[in-house]
């Protein structure tokens, strides 16, 4: 018999057989983990088994390979707590989202873990869009996607970037993209070496950037796309700022 005992963040639930639950979990030491919860549609467990929430986990499973059963235990019910901000619901929702369809099973990944749990704290902060943008820079370098925006490509300032490369995830300065910025990124001031604005706007354009690499290198050839959890939280925000979110890619590769 196998089994392990760790923390983890659901990331999903989704109803099998009459009563139960296969669930996804990111946890601390095993990364995203996936078993089955017996009694899921019940009331009680409805309510710890909401997207977000942290759970301590017991897996078991007679193969090591084997979908496995869980015994969960709510330990933090941060869907509750953000029930009354549907914004900062829909970021939670959107990270589960993104981890839950862009991380491997059984691959560890525990300073995403702790990154993850960080950004919920982060949300009830000033500054949480900002921190979320961070987040899904950090998450595409944890996928292998790492993005240079601390110095310019094409040899400029490093004190004027402005930019970003959507073909290599470089930054650029303001003088040297200047004949390619209707092909080129905008980078948000708080991504800048030496920091910058961290309003609605600045998050927006964080949120631009990182959500063209999160569909063009993350999930370029995955069968569906960008989760729609993401797409959701994009089009929320854009819409506190009375933009009409971008639906098609209007950038190009230079």
């Amino acid at each position: 018999m196998e089994k392990w005992q760790d923390q983890g963040i659901v990331l999903s639930a989704r109803a099998h057989g009459e009563s139960g639950a296969v669930v996804s979990l990111l946890t601390e030491e095993h990364g995203r983990a996936v078993g089955y919860v017996r009694g899921a549609q019940g009331s009680r467990m409805r309510g710890t088994l909401e997207v977000g929430n942290i759970v301590d986990a017991n897996w078991q499973s007679r193969t090591s390979d084997g979908l496995g059963s869980y015994t969960l235990e709510l330990s933090k019910n941060h869907t509750a707590h953000f029930m009354q901000d549907a914004l900062k619901l829909s970021a939670l929702q959107a990270v589960c989202g993104l981890c839950d369809q862009s991380l491997p099973e059984g691959e560890a990944h525990s300073g995403l873990f702790h990154g993850v749990c960080a950004l919920f704290d982060a949300l009830d902060g000033d500054v949480w869009g900002a921190a979320y943008v961070i987040w899904e820079v950090a998450l595409l370098k944890e996928l292998g996607f790492s993005l240079d925006l601390s110095r310019c490509a094409g040899g400029g300032d490093d004190t004027a970037l402005k930019y970003v490369s959507p073909k290599t995830g470089k930054a650029v300065s303001a003088d040297a993209g200047e004949p390619y910025k209707d092909k080129l990124l905008p980078l948000a001031g708080f991504l800048k070496p030496g920091g910058g604005g961290m309003e609605p706007e600045d998050v927006y354009q964080g949120l631009q950037m990182t959500g063209y690499f999160l569909e063009h290198w993350v999930f370029t050839h995955h069968s569906r796309g960008v989760p729609d959890a993401r797409l959701i939280f994009a089009e929320r925000f854009a819409k506190t700022l009375g933009i009409q979110p971008i639906e098609e890619n209007v950038y190009g590769t230079g």
